[in-house]
């Protein structure tokens, strides 16, 4: 039996090694298949979630306490892994593992200070930000609201460190202990709120966010320093790689600022709506969330060391096959997907959401949600495949300048929608923004690499000139 299992990997990485495009399905199957493991994880934490508070103003004052922090953990963390991953594979193809050590010590050390200064603050503007951010809460729930966030705001630091110690094992293709990690924070929650949830409430579901973070960010740092790569930060100088990932992650900031306004923008605008139009709006998008969780991860993980390894080489013609390839099996897999889960959408919510504080009422409003939310899934992971791309062509100003568009249409549509639909013009104006904004991502990806003087134009190159031997 071993030896039949043995033969049989040993079968399929062969199978894999033969090109990349097989290469990178490997590397989704994997990451997509951890992914939904993880997923699965959150789902329960969601039912036992809107088992024990439903669209409660306890749950309402968690979604929004958790609004900046979560926008701030993507903001610095996942705009970083942009900006590095690219840089930080060519200074490991060109000059070695050594100086790529170098670059990740030096970046550690900056997005550290960043991530603690960023809590600083974020402490300090409490009493400006949740005001508005819950601007139809009563006092009471305000109040909860606050004491919530000051418990949330240590996952800044958590979580910002263990998603750039994840993209580092992905850019050496070790994707699996970055894609099952993910499941210890839903299932830290869910023990806390099967064991303590009647004593402490909605409290537990904060702690026990936190603490499962900070375990995920032990869990890789144990992975790296296993694969002798070092996770504590120290600064070697802003040498012309250091240089490179900060220029890059300028324009990725600064859409990652823009585009995560767009959650901020709309979750406001439901808490004016009165009470649980928040937590309408959080499990109307709980099915979205969880497919492109296990798509936009497992293609973003795979593609983007594989692309900055191809522009690295100079392999543009690999590139585009890749995009034609994996830009049509996204469309033959979501498109029919999407359109039989907006019609069951009222039937889904009902079987895993309606019992316990989840009434029948809830239902009918949040599959309607649902159902509008899911409008945007083919695009959405289309997005990500482009706009992996583009990063790894180092030519994030193109990010910064759809994001820009994608924040204007956002707030034009809510205005329009919210008028017209209530909770559920929200969920409408998110999803066409997503349609647009793919459109917008497609054209620029393919003006990028119809020819080699483009990809030249967009990327600076890291090397002083000799490939590593």
């Amino acid at each position: 039996m071993m030896n039949t299992l043995q033969m049989g990997w040993q079968s399929w990485n062969l199978w894999c090694e033969r090109s990349v495009n097989r290469r990178v399905l490997a590397a989704i199957v994997t990451v997509g298949g951890l992914t939904i493991l993880v997923k699965l994880a959150a789902v329960a934490q969601g039912l036992v979630t809107a088992y024990h508070f439903g669209t409660s103003d306890a749950f309402d004052a968690f979604v929004i306490a958790f609004l900046l922090p979560a926008f701030v953990i993507e903001l610095i963390g996942g705009a970083l892994n942009a900006a590095l991953i690219p840089t930080y594979v060519q200074v490991q193809e060109h000059e070695g593992q050594e100086a790529a050590q170098r670059l990740l010590s030096s970046v550690m050390s900056w997005s550290l200070a960043v991530l603690i200064s960023a809590s600083i603050l974020l402490a300090l503007l409490a009493d400006f930000i949740l005001p508005f951010l819950g601007s139809g809460f009563n006092p009471e729930k305000l109040a909860l609201t606050r004491q919530l966030y000051f418990i949330l705001l240590p996952a800044l630091v958590f979580y910002g460190l263990s998603t750039t110690w994840s993209a580092i094992l992905n850019a050496g293709e070790r994707f699996a202990l970055g894609a099952v990690v993910r499941a210890v924070t839903p299932l830290v929650v869910i023990l806390l709120l099967v064991t303590l949830a009647e004593r402490w409430g909605i409290y537990v579901v904060a702690i026990g966010m936190v603490a499962g973070f900070a375990l995920e960010a032990g869990l890789l740092a144990w992975g790296l320093n296993r694969q002798g790569i070092f996770t504590m930060p120290r600064w070697y100088g802003a040498n012309r790689a250091v240089r490179q990932v900060f220029r890059q992650y300028v324009p990725v900031v600064a859409a990652a600022f823009l585009i995560g306004s767009t959650s901020i923008i709309g979750q406001a605008m439901a808490a004016m709506l009165g009470p649980g139009s928040v937590s309408v709006l959080a499990y109307g998008g709980r099915a979205t969330s969880l497919l492109l969780g296990i798509g936009s991860v497992a293609i973003s993980t795979a593609v983007l060391p594989h692309f900055s390894r191809m522009v690295a080489l100079g392999d543009l013609a690999g590139v585009r096959h890749t995009l034609k390839t994996y830009t049509r099996l996204i469309l033959m897999i979501t498109l029919p997907l999407a359109a039989i889960l907006i019609i069951c959408s009222e039937p889904l919510v009902r079987l895993f959401f309606q019992r316990g504080a989840f009434t029948g009422a809830d239902t009918q409003i949040v599959a309607q949600v649902q159902a509008v939310y899911l409008l945007q899934v083919p695009a959405f992971v289309l997005e990500i495949l482009f706009v992996r791309l583009i990063s790894s062509l180092q030519a994030n100003k193109f990010l910064l300048w759809g994001t820009m568009i994608s924040l204007a249409l956002n707030i034009i549509l809510n205005y329009i929608f919210l008028q017209w639909l209530g909770v559920i013009g929200i969920a409408l104006s998110i999803s066409l923004m997503h349609v647009v904004s793919a459109g917008y991502l497609i054209c620029v990806a393919l003006w990028l690499t119809k020819d080699t003087l483009n990809a030249e134009r967009v990327t600076e190159p890291v090397l002083s000139g000799q490939v590593r031997r």
